[in-house]
């Protein structure tokens, strides 16, 4: 058996016994098995169709979106796996709060994993290298050899431009002045002795 993918829709049993549901595709020797597939198909499309936000509102269709999240897909992806536009899904997210939560959960675990990922790359990191060698299907040799990543001065300038912006941005906010005031009191005061001069 192999299942791909999951959309509601149109059905077809040809000649080579594939049962397919719009997307999904159960492929096997034994029609009545698809026959049991397509009513258990036609519960889940029949809970759909009574309200598509009712479905995603239930426990199961809640934790499928916390995983789509969680799987880095983006706000776009998981209204396409709905079923729904992703202006559908902003709404959603405004009118069901548990929609929103799910959202937020299963995105605050992907944050947090590259955040991670991010400041090891920053600071470097040590690992393990394992390295097997085989003969007549028997390991004869292993070696375990200590390796380094050495720090990425790239993650750690954006690590630094993120984390703490005042002190590491590209541009700051401010910007010295003084010479530029010194400069114009200096004009000012030629300026001033010029019509001075004019008028004796």
């Amino acid at each position: 058996m192999m299942l791909d993918g999951l959309r509601a829709g149109r059905r077809k049993l040809d000649g080579s016994d594939n049962f397919f549901l719009s997307g999904f595709e159960l492929i096997t020797e034994d029609v009545s098995l698809c026959g049991a597939f397509f009513l258990y198909a036609e519960s889940e499309v029949s809970l759909m169709a009574k309200g598509k936000y009712e479905y995603w509102l239930t426990p199961e269709g809640l934790l499928k979106i916390e995983g789509w999240a969680r799987d880095g897909l983006t706000d776009e992806q998981i209204a396409t796996n709905i079923g729904i536009t992703a202006k559908t899904l902003y709404d959603w997210k405004k009118k069901y709060s548990n929609i929103c939560e799910a959202l937020k959960r299963g995105k605050d675990v992907v944050d947090r994993q590259v955040e991670n990922a991010l400041l090891r790359r920053a600071l470097g990191y040590e690992y393990e290298e394992v390295k097997k060698k085989f003969e007549c299907g028997v390991m004869t040799e292993r070696t375990v050899t200590k390796k380094e990543v050495v720090p990425d001065t790239t993650a750690q300038i954006f690590w630094l431009k993120n984390r703490k912006p005042d002190k590491w941005r590209d541009k700051p906010d401010y910007e010295d002045t003084s010479a530029l005031d010194k400069l114009d009191a200096i004009l000012k005061g030629l300026k001033d002795n010029a019509v001075n001069s004019k008028a004796e």
